[in-house]
């Protein structure tokens, strides 16, 4: 779901303007961003978790050439689900 999708299913569902809409999805986008910066989780209570996952250097292979190669260490953002969000589906 992009986020003018997601824009105009709260502007349906709220009867607010696309502008008050799209500026609410932009908030979340950058509250969820700031907290998972500071503190790595960011729970939404009867939806589920996001998370930051951290993984470490490693070695992998070119998958042209066969040639060893290190692969840098990276975060990602993860998603568990809450039970209740798990039950719906």
């Amino acid at each position: 779901m992009s986020k003018t999708i997601l824009a105009n299913a709260i502007r349906e569902a709220t009867g607010c303007t696309i502008a008050q809409a799209k500026d609410a999805v932009e908030g979340v986008t950058r509250s969820v961003t700031k907290v998972l910066k500071k503190d790595g989780r960011f729970p939404i209570f009867g939806f589920g978790t996001f998370h930051v996952s951290k993984r470490g250097k490693r070695q992998g292979r070119n998958p042209r050439t066969g040639e060893p190669v290190v692969i840098k260490a990276s975060k990602s953002v993860r998603f568990k689900a809450a039970p209740g969000l798990k039950k719906a589906m």
